[in-house]
Parts: structure tokens; C-alpha cells; sequence
């Protein structure tokens, strides 16, 4: 099998939480050496989230899986100089501080340009480097109200809320990763700029790419959309569906084709022959008079079996799952996307399944090889292997809480 295709790259993660973090995930996913620095015996605080068993948070060991920890204070001045090292041996550095704080401690674009012209540099914050908002603390919850997706998520009647995953960080790291892979490629095809080679990536801005038509909406039709449930405005019929088991389905019958299968499936051909009902507008105008339909039908079928025949019948629907119906279902292991991992929790080794790697490369595939690292569980090997340096003065750098 042929290595995976970002083998030989190295990527300094200065990061922490999920941002920063997610995009050298996608790097150290696919053969990338990532060294992720952590502050000494404190760590990164995403150690600590959501844990209900051992030290060390299952989310963690999800976001810093293929990584190496290395422990090293960067506010110190000799923590600098470590760190200016390794960006000297390093192909791209990835940091979500909040603007201005690198630069504080003698690591911004200047000073690492300055060590190693070719490194790329990708900066994650909540409004980006720019703007008169730079200075704000930002989190992905707050990008997403701040980019409009909290507005629009919910029931009309009920306050916002929030979407029950990090859609900020996990799309603002996928960015960074996409801004650092094209700077590398222009260095590669010889088209490199000069000077500091920076990728700005705000939070808000990439939840704010998710949200389709949103302002031309406003400016061409007044539009302010506002919180619809379940259900996309216009995008009808689409929607969960009870089932008689006591389940859901998601169903989308939304295209032109697609409404006239599941109108005939549902047994209500009339609805499929109707002239008007090609039109997506008439069906958003009758979306009571349609999900009343296929609510009448689903009510009829466990969630399996209704899944089943709308398959077979090319209508896209699917089951709404949990995480034990995840972890069961055959296609998620057939596709070798949970993969068993030995970890400790407690002091026990135990076999625990994580996500798989997306995108799939067939020819060139990446892997999960471990599970997040313990904290500076390679601090020693990286500063010696990578930087030369003794065990002596590693040893005199741990005894001053250097690293």
C-alpha cells in the first residue's frame, strides 16, 4: 500500500479546544507528523471536557488522535526559543489564539518567516486578524449566532438554539486545513508569495460560507429568514416523520422526481400527478396538506421498514440515530468508519471505537494509529530527535518549567 499522501509533512499545532486542533486532525489523519504543544501540567483544557471516567476526555483522544504531545511553556523566553526551533524544521504552524497573543510572546508571522521563509501559517480566531472586531474572545457557539445559524435554528415559537455539535470549529479547522494544503501547493508548483505565508480564518466567516443564500435573499426578496423547526424553507417536503415503532425517519422528497416516488409510495398518486405540485413554491405553499400525507403513512411502518421501502423506491430517507445505533449499524464498520483503539481510562486498557478518517483515498488511504497522546508523552523524543537536544538539558528545561 503507497503511503499516505501527506507523509513527510510536519505541523507545529499550537492550538487548543476544537478549532485549531480539527485541522491538524485532517493533517496527522492522513501521514502528517503533528507536534502539538501543550502548556506544562495544565494541558490543553479540552482534556477535561465532558469526562466521566480517567483523566484524559474521550473527546480529546478524538480531536488529538495521530498527534505527538510536547509540553513547553511559550511565554517564557527560552519556551520561544524551543519553539522558534521547531517552526524552523516545520512545513505548517496552526495557532487559535486570540489576536495578538503570538505576537505578544515574539511568534508572529514576522518572527517565524524570519526562521524557517516557507512556513505556512494558519491563524483561527472567532472575527479573524481584521476588523474592528479582532480583539473579541470568540467561540464557535458565539460565531454561530454571530453568523446567523443560531436565528434560524429552532422552533418559531421558542427561543434560538444551539446546534448539539461544534459546526463553527469543526468547519472554521476545515478551512484552515484547506488554506494551509493551497499555500502548500503553490509552493509546490513554484508559485510561492513572498513574505509571510498566512492563512486567516475566522470563525464566523466559515459558519457564515454554510448559510446558502441568506443575504442575496434579503437583498433580492426582503427575506429575514427565521427558525423553522426542522424543516428548510422552501425545501419541501422534507423533514423527520414518526414512525410506528416510536422512531423517525428523515425523509427528503424535495426534488421534482423525487416528490412524485414518495407521493406514490405513500399511496397518494394524486399529489404525484398534480400539475401544480411541480412547482417547489406550490409545494412549499401546501406543506401542511403533504407532510399530513406522509405523516399518515410513516405512522403505518417501523422506522426499518419504512427506511426500506422508500430506498427501494429511490426516495432518500434515512433513520434518525443515536450514538448505540451508530456504534451497531452495519454500513459504519463496513465503510471502516469506527475504529477500535486501545486506551487506558482508569488504568485499564480498554478497547474504545473512534471515527473513522474522511475523506476516504483508496489507493492512498490515512488511518487512525493512536488514540490523543498523554500529556508530553513525547516531549523527549520530539526535542531530541527533531532539535538535537541532550537528555541533560531536556531534563534542566523540565526541572524549570521550560517544558
Amino acid at each position: 500500500m503507497a503511503e499516505a499522501p501527506l507523509t513527510g509533512i510536519r505541523v507545529l499545532e499550537l492550538g487548543n479546544f476544537i478549532a485549531g486542533p480539527f485541522a491538524t486532525r485532517i493533517f496527522a489523519d492522513f501521514g502528517a507528523e503533528v507536534v502539538k504543544i501543550e502548556r506544562p501540567g495544565v494541558g490543553d483544557e479540552l482534556r477535561g471536557w465532558r469526562r466521566t471516567r480517567g483523566e484524559t476526555s474521550m473527546m480529546f483522544r478524538t480531536v488529538a488522535r495521530n498527534k505527538k504531545s510536547v509540553t513547553l511553556d511559550l511565554a517564557s523566553s527560552e519556551g520561544r526559543e524551543i519553539a522558534l526551533d521547531l517552526v524552523r524544521h516545520s512545513d505548517v504552524v496552526v495557532e487559535n489564539f486570540r489576536p495578538g497573543t503570538l505576537e505578544r510572546w515574539g511568534l508572529g508571522p514576522d518572527e517565524l518567516t524570519a526562521v524557517n521563509p516557507d512556513v505556512v501559517f494558519v491563524r483561527i480566531s472567532g472575527y479573524g486578524q481584521t476588523g474592528p472586531y479582532r480583539d473579541r474572545a470568540g467561540f464557535g457557539g458565539v460565531a454561530e449566532a454571530f453568523a446567523g445559524l443560531r436565528n434560524i435554528t429552532g422552533y418559531p415559537d421558542r427561543p434560538p438554539v444551539r446546534p448539539a455539535a461544534p459546526i463553527g470549529d469543526a468547519t472554521a479547522g476545515l478551512y484552515g486545513a484547506i488554506g494551509a494544503l493551497m499555500l502548500l501547493l503553490a509552493k509546490e508548483k513554484g508559485r510561492a508569495q513572498a513574505g509571510p505565508k498566512v492563512v486567516d480564518v475566522a470563525l464566523y466567516e466559515s459558519v457564515f460560507m454554510t448559510m446558502e443564500s441568506l443575504i442575496p435573499d434579503y437583498d433580492a426578496y426582503g427575506m429575514v429568514r427565521e427558525r423553522t423547526a426542522g424543516n428548510l424553507p422552501g425545501v419541501v417536503p422534507s423533514g423527520v416523520y414518526p414512525t410506528s415503532d416510536g422512531q423517525s425517519v428523515m425523509i427528503s422528497g424535495n426534488s421534482s422526481g423525487a416528490f412524485g416516488r414518495l407521493m406514490r409510495t405513500v399511496g397518494r398518486p394524486d399529489l404525484a400527478d398534480d400539475p401544480e405540485l411541480a412547482d417547489g413554491d406550490a409545494r412549499y405553499a401546501r406543506e401542511r396538506e403533504l407532510d399530513d400525507a406522509i405523516t399518515a403513512w410513516t405512522r403505518r411502518h417501523s422506522a426499518p421498514e419504512a427506511v426500506r421501502i422508500l430506498s427501494d423506491a429511490g426516495v432518500p430517507a434515512g433513520p434518525v440515530y443515536d450514538a448505540r445505533a451508530i456504534a451497531e449499524d452495519e454500513h459504519y464498520q463496513a465503510r471502516g468508519m469506527l475504529r477500535p483503539l486501545e486506551v487506558v481510562v482508569d488504568g485499564d486498557p480498554e478497547k474504545i471505537r473512534f471515527p473513522g478518517v474522511v475523506p476516504h483515498l483508496p489507493a492512498t488511504p490515512g488511518d487512525v494509529r493512536w488514540p490523543g497522546p498523554e500529556l508530553g508523552e513525547h516531549t523527549e523524543s520530539v526535542l531530541s530527535e527533531v532539535l538535537g537536544l541532550s537528555g541533560e538539558r531536556i531534563a534542566d528545561f523540565r526541572a524549570r518549567k521550560v517544558v
